[in-house]
């Protein structure tokens, strides 16, 4: 396993060279990237270092005992010693392999997250605005910011749709194991007889695109404006500050309308068609490694059942790593952290099988 330490090592001092070159520092962008992987590098050789002194030291007390020494108090301090260093030894190995794991380019981007309903109606659209609520109140308790850049609200104060950045230290990665059908069994509101229903919404989670990622032409767009709406179809205001932008060549379409400026709708509206176009290009890429990928928590697929929230036994469960938790309301009220550990631990156990 410590191998590959030599060669992380020069990486570093090469790595802290270019720190210290002119031409890095001239370059904001490449300063920017330098530090990131000096960072990540640094983070390797510590704990490298760490097991390699462990595993030199656990080879010095076995050594003791097979040198069939009489000396019986060095020998039960060196099993001693064998049985505490082969426990930390277990322990950094975890760390180290995790830290060798091959990054997620798009772990530290902003997100954009999409709550659509499903099948169920009206209860399906009070769903949507639960899932929406419970991840901009994790989002409050960690600490990121959130921006609404568009909603479709039902008259019941529902959402067929509803659309938000979060912006923050890591979010996509914290977040990027979300997508997929979430289904709720509870007794909807506009149920008299009590009985228990069954629907589903459908969350996509896409990081932010930059412009190095997807290169959109001016000719490729069409973009309308229009009137915005509420629900009931009342007018939210009299000018045509809603904005639908198609991408022609994908024939991808957004619809941004909650802003009164059309200036600032188009914007949203880009960003978000950027996002759904990059996230396009990374399914492609995906599906090339598909051996890879059946392996993984994270596949992204909008049309696999992820989760059930069972509200009459305040259950939730994750279908993929077979976790049930009994604390619903918690959950609905943005205490994901617990949930969201346990998936990028079982995603870090699988990909380590791949190492």
């Amino acid at each position: 396993m410590l191998k590959n330490l030599s060669f992380f090592k020069q990486k570093l001092s090469e790595l802290e060279k270019s720190l210290a070159d002119n031409i890095t520092i001239l370059n904001p962008e490449k300063y920017r990237e330098t530090a990131k992987e000096h960072g990540r590098i640094s983070q390797i050789v510590s704990i490298g270092t760490k097991l390699e002194k462990v595993v030199s030291d656990l080879d010095s007390a076995r050594n003791i005992l097979n040198s069939q020494t009489e000396d019986e108090e060095l020998v039960s301090i060196a099993k001693e010693e064998i049985a505490d260093l082969e426990e930390q030894k277990a322990l950094i190995e975890k760390e180290y392999k995790i830290l060798l794991i091959p990054s997620d380019k798009n772990d530290s981007r902003n997100t954009i997250i999409e709550v659509r309903a499903g099948t169920g109606g009206e209860e399906a659209s009070l769903f949507a605005a639960d899932i929406a609520r419970m991840y901009i109140r994790y989002a409050e308790r960690v600490g990121w910011k959130v921006e609404i850049l568009n909603s479709n609200e039902t008259e019941k104060h529902g959402f067929k749709e509803i659309i938000f950045s979060l912006e923050g230290e890591n979010v996509y990665k914290r977040i990027k194991y979300e997508s997929g059908v979430h289904r709720v069994q509870r007794v909807p509101e506009t149920e008299a007889s009590g009985r228990i229903h069954t629907s589903a919404v459908t969350v996509a989670v896409m990081p932010e695109a930059e412009d190095i990622d997807v290169q959109i032409k001016p000719e490729d767009l069409r973009i309308d404006t229009y009137r915005a709406s509420g629900a009931g179809g009342q007018h939210v205001n009299k000018t045509d500050s809603a904005v639908r932008i198609t991408h022609i060549p994908t024939n991808t379409i957004v619809a941004c309308q909650d802003n009164k400026s059309q200036h600032k709708n188009k914007a949203q509206a880009m960003k978000v068609l950027k996002a759904r176009i990059y996230e396009k290009i990374q399914q492609d890429e995906n599906r090339k490694r598909s051996t890879q990928r059946k392996t993984m928590i994270g596949t992204g697929d909008r049309s696999a059942k992820i989760r059930t929230y069972n509200f009459p036994q305040s259950r939730v469960t994750d279908h993929r790593i077979g976790l049930s938790l009994h604390n619903l309301d918690e959950i609905m009220n943005g205490n994901l952290g617990p949930l969201l550990d346990a998936l990028i631990e079982k995603d870090h156990e699988e990909k380590l099988r791949l190492l």
